[in-house]
């Protein structure tokens, strides 16, 4: 599956355009390797890494969306590994 489809899929990304223009920065990594075109492809076992609301989400894909549902159904696709906040300023 397309990562742009993935990521609106799974509701991290309102739209396509929106997950594309996400990928377009550069910031999005599949298994530590930087995605540079929102045709890249995601398969069952990979870690997906992007940056989202001022933080990186580290997600491990399970299972691949058949459609874009309830955010109950899409939680069963992934799991989240991590969550890296920016440190806190003083």
């Amino acid at each position: 599956m397309r990562i742009d489809r993935f990521l609106h899929c799974i509701r991290l990304a309102r739209s396509r355009t929106l997950a594309q223009a996400i990928i377009a920065d550069g910031h999005v990594r599949i298994s530590g390797k930087r995605v540079a075109k929102p045709t890249a492809e995601v398969r069952p076992g990979d870690v997906v890494a992007l940056p989202l609301n001022q933080r990186v989400v580290v997600l491990r894909v399970l299972d691949l969306p058949s459609r874009r549902g309830p955010a109950s159904e899409t939680r069963c696709c992934y799991e989240e590994v991590g969550v890296d906040e920016p440190p806190a300023r003083s």
